[in-house]
């Protein structure tokens, strides 16, 4: 089978990435060494911006019928609250955290893929590959020892911590192993009185102890339990479960029937570069963080939308490849550094042992979320909303005196139209009045532009918005040539169609 892209990996990272690509008309093939999906339930929730940009493939209603709605987030210390971050104001058609098992979220994902005509290699292991700066040529050991040899235009790692991609190119994986044991549990708590709509961190003086629900009764257990000793983290048992539930949480509840109990460490590292030629990293091959505030696989989900819309318009012959494919890693790069200063700041918050030291963090704590700016920041933080490129090689000219989002902001769904980069070919929205000037645009750029649309943000400007609907540039009304110097510096056309 002949493929413009390989793409080696098929978990949420893996699996989104295929499916951009395959709506997009790029031929592809995803491999994977397992002998089948994952039966854990790992990865957890998928914050707002995530569903977002999921709807864009028609994938969103599936995975929220399955999953379950957190409304909010409390913090107790002791026997009092010290905040609370209410996740329906956040300013998305999706204003919650679906808690969804990685499970059930790999298998919609796959489901949805097939129905694209795609179907996941499994048994198939990349052994080696190599970059000839005209394509790939990959060596794969499928499940009977069988080796294939196969030449691709691109090679996409969406292979793991332990990607054999990231290897291959000998990308550093800079960062460190924290040096302390955690537990997780996926299990059944009885005598909550907390909603099961809302998730619950207590700030104990021994330790953390957060419980996240996953269904009505259902909850998954995450605590520190000290210092690492040992070459590996020990799985816990029920019993050492129940006891730091009763020790560290409200009392009186009961812990029964465990879906999944395993010790774990954290580890934060990242790489410089997201590619090297015609060869790419993504997910947790580019990036691992602390599980805290749960941001790992919606980070990677978005490096794949990140850069499906890119690949796929060099892979369509409509752009050139180097701004825009070199735009990938400049722009999630930080974002994935973002990430990991902000779960690690989480994670020391959590393991502070002085009494002291903790009492002050609880007041300050109480004091920040009791301000209602600091609780929507936070809200919109974590359901990673406030995502954005203002520094982006992709994020052009803007204008002052708009009330609009600005070149590099996220559009909210809900103050568009139409929904961009949801049809069969990655292009960019045109919003403004469709005047004569405006009209030429999608005649000369007809395979970048979306028909024009009224502009959601006031007369007076026109805002062109990325696939994956960010704003591109801003320009008044009537100034086409900030369109056009724009779509031509990416675009393999002149502007004349030739």
């Amino acid at each position: 089978m002949n493929s413009q892209v390989l793409i080696t990996g098929a978990g949420p990272v893996g699996l989104t990435m295929a499916i951009e690509l395959a709506r997009y008309g790029v031929p592809l093939r995803i491999v994977d060494k397992a002998v089948q999906r994952t039966d854990k339930s790992k990865a957890l929730v998928l914050w707002s911006r995530t569903l977002e940009l999921l709807e864009r493939a028609d994938c969103s209603a599936a995975l929220v019928a399955a999953g379950h709605k957190v409304l909010a987030a409390n913090i107790v210390a002791g026997d009092q609250r010290v905040g609370r971050i209410d996740i329906t104001r956040v300013d998305s058609p999706y204003p919650y955290a679906l808690m969804l098992p990685q499970s059930d979220t790999e298998r919609l994902l796959e489901a949805h893929l097939n129905r694209l005509g795609v179907v996941v290699e499994r048994q198939a292991e990349l052994i080696g590959f190599t970059d000839s700066g005209a394509d790939v040529t990959a060596t794969l050991r499928h499940g009977d020892g069988r080796e294939e040899h196969l030449t691709t235009g691109w090679l996409i790692g969406c292979d793991g911590a332990h990607s054999a991609v990231r290897h291959g190119l000998g990308l550093p994986f800079v960062g460190d192993t924290l040096k302390s044991d955690w537990v997780l549990a996926d299990v059944h708590i009885a005598g909550l009185v907390t909603p099961d709509s809302e998730l619950a961190i207590y700030w104990h003086e021994e330790g953390v102890l957060a419980l996240f629900p996953i269904a009505p009764g259902r909850y998954r257990v995450i605590a520190n339990v000290g210092d690492s000793h040992g070459s590996h983290p020990v799985d816990p048992t029920l019993a050492q479960i129940q006891d730091i539930v009763q020790r560290r949480g409200p009392g009186n509840l009961v812990v029964t029937d465990p879906f999944w109990l395993s010790g774990f460490r954290i580890n934060e590292r990242k790489v410089k570069d997201y590619r090297r030629g015609r060869v790419f990293v993504a997910g947790d091959a580019a990036h691992v963080h602390s599980p805290a505030g749960g941001q790992g696989m919606n980070t990677g989900m978005q490096d794949a939308f990140n850069l499906a819309w890119k690949l796929a318009l060099v892979c369509r012959g409509t752009c050139a490849g180097d701004m825009l494919l070199d735009s990938y890693g400049d722009e999630r790069g930080p974002i994935a550094e973002q990430v990991l200063a902000d779960s690690g700041r989480l994670t020391a918050l959590v393991e502070i042992r002085n009494h002291t030291v903790q009492k002050l963090r609880n007041l300050l704590g109480g004091f920040l979320l009791g301000l209602a700016p600091v609780s929507r920041l936070m809200a919109s933080s974590i359901s990673e909303v406030s995502v954005g490129y203002p520094h982006s090689l992709l994020s052009g000219p803007d204008v002052h005196g708009h009330d609009g989002p600005v070149a590099g902001q996220r559009v909210p769904p809900v103050a568009l139209a139409t929904l961009i980069g949801a049809g069969a070919a990655p292009r960019f929205g045109l919003f403004g009045a469709l005047d004569a000037a405006s009209r030429q645009l999608l005649i000369d750029y007809a395979e970048l532009l979306e028909p024009a649309l009224r502009p959601p943000f006031g007369a007076g400007y026109v805002w062109l918005v990325r696939p994956d609907s960010y704003v591109a540039c801003v320009a008044k009304a009537g100034d086409t040539r900030t369109i056009t110097d724009y779509l031509g510096a990416i675009s393999l056309t002149t502007g004349d169609g030739s």
